[in-house]
């Protein structure tokens, strides 16, 4: 067999495009594609803001543009990544799978309403375009590793805990890049029940989000879901306590400047429990390591070679050389579906009525 040319090798890099510039494209994506030029090429930039679009593009030798369309149009993006505020990741996962994309790859959520998941979940099936949503930690070796050890606990286990402890994000940024135009927020009124309701959704689907499709993992079916307690953490944080399909759930954060960070999921049973420690998000080294015990013994998996975030790539690229499955819509509509109805959960919890 000849050896490879340069020119072919170059054509079977896959070309990427972003839409949106921000932190997560700067402080994330970028440095986790940069570990893998033999696969992906950043093609096509693209932010409403024209400024940040060329900075970040030029960045990466990339074109830009203030376009969806144009980003969209252009041939050599193979593959749509959605870094946009939450309000328009379905309207441009639509428009991604409508435009014959390779796949796509949406920053979490999916979506903020059930609606818009039934509309994504149908225009999939119609355009076959493969969807990733963008929770590192179930591409991360460590968790995979931890559902091979894990044995029956999904079907026996009593608790699930989620239990997350960062700085602000800017801490991991700055060490990741020097990011162009971060957003700013005022101080929110937590005086105010709405704020408080409007601040646990953004919690919900912007941090716990992260850990729902593992304990989904543990709970295929939340029709009979139960909100206990809801409540902030500030500076920035949540309590959250739940019950749903037999499971008492715990899901807590808490970001604060002075404290060591910690991420961690646990499953328990009568006798088995599951620890998975993460890399605390925008850590661009190592993988998390899971412990299972079970019978006093207990058998651990990781570090491995690369995190989350890098595993996420490396499957878009096997899904689109035809080596990977893609992930199953209906799970990932699914998994939706649960982080909608805890936020449901905690407005009713906050304002007293049914959301």
């Amino acid at each position: 067999m000849p050896p490879t040319s340069h020119a072919e090798e170059r054509s079977s890099i896959i070309g990427v495009g972003f839409l949106g510039a921000g932190p997560v494209t700067q402080a994330i994506h970028l440095p986790s594609l940069a570990r893998l030029t033999d696969l992906f090429d950043v093609a096509h930039v693209m932010d409403v803001d024209g400024d940040v679009a060329a900075e970040v593009a030029r960045r990466v030798d990339a074109r830009h543009s203030t376009s969806l369309e144009e980003l969209l149009a252009d041939p050599r993006v193979d593959v749509v990544a959605i870094c946009s505020p939450h309000k328009f990741h379905a309207s441009q996962v639509i428009a991604a799978c409508r435009a014959g994309k390779k796949a796509v790859l949406c920053e979490k959520p999916l979506a903020v309403s059930g609606e818009e998941a039934t509309e994504i979940a149908a225009v999939s099936a119609e355009t076959g375009v493969p969807i990733i949503v963008g929770a590192m930690h179930t591409f991360d070796p460590g968790w995979l590793a931890a559902e091979r050890l894990m044995g029956s606990l999904p079907e026996t286990a009593h608790t699930l805990r989620s239990s997350i402890v960062l700085p602000p994000n800017a801490r991991f940024e700055d060490f990741a890049t020097e990011v162009i135009a971060r957003p700013s927020f005022p101080k929110p009124d937590f005086s105010d029940p709405a704020v408080v309701a409007a601040t646990l959704e953004g919690g919900i689907l912007g941090l716990a989000i992260h850990d729902l499709p593992l304990v989904r993992r543990f709970v295929p079916r939340f029709d009979d879901l139960e909100m206990l307690r809801a409540e902030v953490v500030e500076p920035f944080g949540y309590v959250f306590l739940l019950r749903t399909g037999g499971r008492t759930i715990e899901l807590t954060a808490a970001m604060n400047a002075t404290w060591k960070p910690e991420w961690t999921f646990e499953a328990i049973g009568p006798d088995s429990q599951l620890t998975v420690t993460f890399t605390p998000s925008y850590v661009q080294a190592g993988s998390a390591i899971a412990e299972f015990t079970a019978s006093g013994a207990t058998s651990v998996a990781g570090p491995f070679g690369h995190n989350g975030y890098e595993g996420e790539w490396r499957r878009i690229a096997g899904i689109v050389r035809g080596t990977d499955d893609a992930p199953d819509a209906a799970t990932l509509i699914d998994d939706l579906r649960f982080a909608l109805a805890i936020v449901d959960g905690a407005r009713s919890r906050v304002l007293g009525v049914a959301a």
